[in-house]
C-alpha cells in the first residue's frame, strides 16, 4: 500500500514538475513576444512625429496640417483600441497581434511612397485603426500569465516597450532621414514590423487553460487573483460588459485621468522636438535625442511605478499614481520655467518629464483591468484607452490652434493645467480605492 502512495506522490509530483516547466517556459515566450512586437507598433505609430520638422521643411506642411493629422490618428486609434478590445478577449492574441502589426507596416510602407496631403492623412489614419490591435491582445496576455501580486512588476516592465520603441526610432530613422530621405524613414519602420509580425505567430499563445495548464492565480497561490478570477462567474458576455465596463464608475474615473494623462504625455512626444527646433534652433538629430531620453527616463519610470505599486502599495496602483503626477507637474514647469536654456538642462528636463508620465500611463491601463472582470481585460484596457485617445487626439489639432495663438507659453500653460487636474482627480480616488479593498 505504501508503494502505491509513493509512486502515486511521484505522479503528482512528476505532473506538477511539468506543469511549473510549461508555465515557465510559455511565461517567458510570451512575454519576449509581447514586448518585442509592441516595440515594433510603437515604431510604425510614432515613425510620423519624427518625420514632421522635414515635411514641414520639404512639402510645405504647417502645424495645423501635422495637427490634423495627428487628431485624425488619435481619434481613430483610441476607438480601435475600445471596439478590438472586445474582439480580443474571444480572439487568440497569437493572430490577432500579428495581423494588425503586418498591417500597419504596409501602410508605413505606402506612406513613404505618397505624395499628397491627403494621402497622408488617408493612410495615416488607417494606420489608426490597425494599430488598436496592439494593446488589447498585451493586456489580455499580461492579465492571464501574471498574477497580481507580481502584475506590477511584469506590466511595467511591459510598458517599457514604448520606451525602447520610442528611443531607438528617433536616432534610427533620422539616420534615414538624413543620408537618404525621410520616406526611407518611412519604409524602415514598416519593414521592421513586417519582419516582427511573422514572430509573433512563433512567440505568442492563447490563455493558459487553453494550453491544458491552471489559471495563474491557482499555479501561484495568489488569494487576490484567484478571488478575481472567481468574481462574476457565469455571466454572460453582454452582462459582464454592462456590469464591469460600462458601469464601472472605477473605470470612469481612471478614464477621464487618462485624458489629462495623455494630453501631457502626447504633448511632450509629439511637439518636443518643434519646440526645441524652433525656440532654440537645434539640429533635427539633438531635438530627436532629446525625445529619446524622454523615452529612456520613462523605461526607468515604468519600472519604478510597477515595482513600487507591488511591493510599497500591495498592489493598490493610486498611491504611486498620485506621486508620479505630482512630478509630471513639477517637469513641466521646469521645461517651461527653469531660466537656465542649456542643451543638457533641457534634456534633463525631457528625462525627467518621462520618468514620471509613463508611470500614470502605465498603471491607469492595468488598473483598469484589476477593476474589471477577468474575461473582460480586453474591453476595460480598450474603454479607458478610448478616452486615453481623445486626450492625445486634443494634443494635435485643438493644441496646435492653441499653439498658433498664444505660442509655446499656450502650451506649457495648457499642460500645467493638465498635470493639475490629473492631482485633483486621483486624490478622492484614493479614498475609493480604501474602501473597495
Amino acid at each position: 500500500m505504501s508503494d502505491e502512495i509513493c509512486k502515486s506522490n511521484q505522479v503528482l509530483i512528476s505532473h506538477a514538475d511539468e506543469i511549473n516547466q510549461k508555465y515557465r517556459f510559455w511565461r517567458l515566450h510570451v512575454f519576449i513576444g509581447i514586448y518585442v512586437g509592441y516595440t515594433a507598433f510603437y515604431i510604425t505609430r510614432k515613425s510620423f512625429t519624427y518625420m514632421t520638422p522635414v515635411l514641414i521643411q520639404d512639402l510645405g506642411l504647417d502645424k495645423t496640417d501635422i495637427g490634423l493629422i495627428s487628431t485624425l490618428f488619435y481619434f481613430t486609434y483610441g476607438a480601435s483600441k475600445f471596439f478590438s478590445g472586445i474582439v480580443s478577449d474571444h480572439s487568440n492574441p497569437r493572430y490577432f497581434m500579428a495581423a494588425g502589426l503586418f498591417l500597419t507596416g504596409v501602410l508605413n510602407i505606402l506612406f513613404g511612397l505618397s505624395t499628397s496631403f491627403w494621402a497622408f492623412v488617408s493612410l495615416w489614419t488607417m494606420n489608426a485603426f490597425f494599430q488598436g490591435w496592439g494593446w488589447p491582445p498585451c493586456s489580455k496576455i499580461l492579465t492571464n500569465w501574471f498574477s497580481r501580486t507580481e502584475r506590477g512588476f511584469w506590466w511595467g516592465l511591459w510598458n517599457t516597450a514604448h520606451n525602447v520603441g520610442g528611443a531607438i526610432a528617433p536616432v534610427a530613422l533620422s539616420f534615414f532621414v538624413v543620408s537618404m530621405g525621410w520616406r526611407y524613414g518611412m519604409y524602415a519602420a514598416g519593414g521592421f514590423a513586417l519582419i516582427v509580425a511573422f514572430l509573433l505567430l512563433i512567440q505568442l499563445r492563447d490563455i493558459p487553460e487553453t494550453m491544458g495548464l491552471p489559471s495563474v492565480g491557482h499555479w501561484r497561490n495568489d488569494k487576490r487573483e484567484i478571488a478575481h478570477e472567481q468574481e462574476g462567474q457565469g455571466l454572460a458576455r453582454r452582462d459582464i460588459f454592462f456590469r464591469y465596463v460600462l458601469s464601472n464608475r472605477y473605470l470612469w474615473l481612471l478614464a477621464f485621468c487618462y485624458i489629462l494623462v495623455y494630453v501631457v504625455r502626447i504633448a511632450v512626444s509629439d511637439w518636443g522636438n518643434l519646440y526645441l527646433t524652433e525656440t532654440y534652433d537645434y539640429s533635427l538629430t539633438m531635438a530627436n535625442s532629446a525625445l529619446s531620453v524622454l523615452e529612456i527616463g520613462g523605461f526607468i519610470g515604468c519600472l519604478v511605478a510597477g515595482w513600487g505599486s507591488d511591493w510599497w502599495f500591495g498592489g493598490n496602483r493610486t498611491p504611486m499614481n498620485t506621486i508620479f503626477s505630482l512630478g509630471v507637474l513639477l517637469g513641466v514647469l521646469g521645461l517651461w520655467l527653469v531660466p537656465v536654456s542649456t542643451y543638457y538642462i533641457q534634456v534633463l528636463l525631457f528625462f525627467f518629464i518621462g520618468f514620471f508620465v509613463y508611470g500614470p500611463q502605465m498603471l491607469i491601463g492595468m488598473a483598469a483591468v484589476e477593476y474589471s472582470h477577468k474575461s473582460a481585460a480586453g474591453a476595460a484596457s480598450g474603454f479607458v484607452s478610448l478616452f486615453a485617445y481623445f486626450g492625445a487626439a486634443l494634443a494635435g489639432l485643438p493644441l496646435a490652434h492653441i499653439m498658433e495663438s498664444f505660442g509655446w507659453n499656450g502650451f506649457f500653460i495648457t499642460l500645467s493645467a493638465c498635470a493639475l487636474l490629473m492631482l485633483i482627480i486621483l486624490l478622492p480616488f484614493l479614498r475609493a480605492e480604501e474602501s473597495c479593498d
